[in-house]
């Protein structure tokens, strides 16, 4: 009886260890955050950790921000060059490109999902892609379009003009920015409206440009005019430079903003190349012509959670010596209205 009796309790006691073990691992496993939670903490803990000057720029205690927006974007081109005595001239424009779009932007996390009407009923081919990262320190931008909408005038001995399908274009256009004033002045604020710009305040600022892309004549052009000319050009440069952003808030309450930037660069390394009928000129190696970033935007803030307003980014270029000038001129023009929640 005795030997029965330690038995029956040194059983009952591994019970119980074994039952405390197990309560053990199942309340550390229910403890331990699944990867949902865990990348949301990460987020919201960013989110809400900045380095701002609290009195000049402020974040949103509301992490989602949902903007309506409508896009409008176009290319310009201008060209003109003597390519073994022989002059020609070309003003050229894509077809302008209007999107509608929602934004849902989650901790500074944003997607955006677009339409176009005039795609979807076959009125527009090309295809573009934007994209945008405002930053507190760093803000670029990167766009990509390709288009075969070219159209304008020709002058290559008589002024010719030139449908839709004649060139294809290629082009992409990267900027990238450094705000030396990043405590006090919020580029996000202006163009993304995840942060409040409570007091007026500007920032000189830095950057580096990368274009590039070629333009060429079409086999559709050559079967509606076996005369028209064989145009390639193709074009390759890099830009530092140097300006100011100035955010101006004004209203009883801050609620009103209106932001200004300009930054103007030199072109310290290029690679174009005009090609006209088999005769070619090329520009190459370092130079002193222009790229210019140019942005825009006003905001209205109706309460702290609904605010409107409109934004433009443009970029130019201007390429120029004695026989090759070409000037580049693209925009993306934006109106929205936005919600917090």
């Amino acid at each position: 009886m005795i030997l029965f009796s330690a038995v029956t309790s040194a059983a009952n006691a591994q019970s119980a260890a074994d039952d405390s073990t197990e309560a053990d691992t199942v309340q550390t496993a229910e403890k331990k955050p699944g990867l949902g939670k865990r990348i949301n903490n990460k987020l919201s803990k960013k989110y809400y950790t900045t380095k701002y000057d609290t009195n000049y720029v402020a974040r949103p205690k509301e992490k989602w921000l949902i903007r309506l927006l409508g896009n409008q974007t176009g290319n310009y081109i201008h060209a003109k060059g003597t390519v073994h005595d022989v002059y020609s001239k070309y003003d050229l424009h894509t077809k302008t490109n209007y999107t509608l779009g929602v934004e849902v932007n989650y901790c500074d996390v944003a997607a955006t999902f677009s339409i176009n009407p005039a795609k979807i009923g076959g009125d527009y081919n090309d295809y573009e892609f934007n994209f945008e990262y405002h930053g507190q320190k760093i803000s670029f931008d990167i766009n990509y379009l390709r288009a075969t909408s070219l159209k304008g005038d020709i002058q290559l001995g008589n002024i010719d003009h030139l449908d839709e399908e004649g060139l294809r274009m290629n082009v992409v256009n990267a900027s990238a920015y450094y705000i030396f004033n990043n405590r006090k002045f919020s580029y996000p604020a202006a163009l993304f409206q995840n942060y409040y710009q409570l007091r007026s305040a500007g920032s000189w600022l830095a950057g580096l440009t990368v274009q590039s892309g070629s333009i060429k004549t079409t086999d559709e052009l050559k079967a509606r005019n076996p005369l028209a000319p064989e145009v390639h050009l193709t074009f390759a440069n890099v830009a530092l430079g140097g300006g100011y952003g100035y955010n101006f808030v004004f209203g009883q309450h801050s609620q009103w903003l209106l932001h200004l930037s300009a930054l103007p660069s030199l072109v310290v390394y290029k690679h174009n190349r005009l090609t006209v009928n088999d005769d070619e000129m090329k520009d190459h190696g370092l130079c002193f012509n222009m790229l210019f970033n140019e942005r825009a935007s006003v905001v209205y803030h109706f309460t702290p959670r609904l605010n409107a307003g409109a934004s433009l980014i443009m970029s130019n270029s201007i390429y120029n010596n004695d026989d090759i000038k070409i000037n580049q001129n693209k925009w993306l023009a934006r109106v929205f209205v936005g919600m917090r929640l």
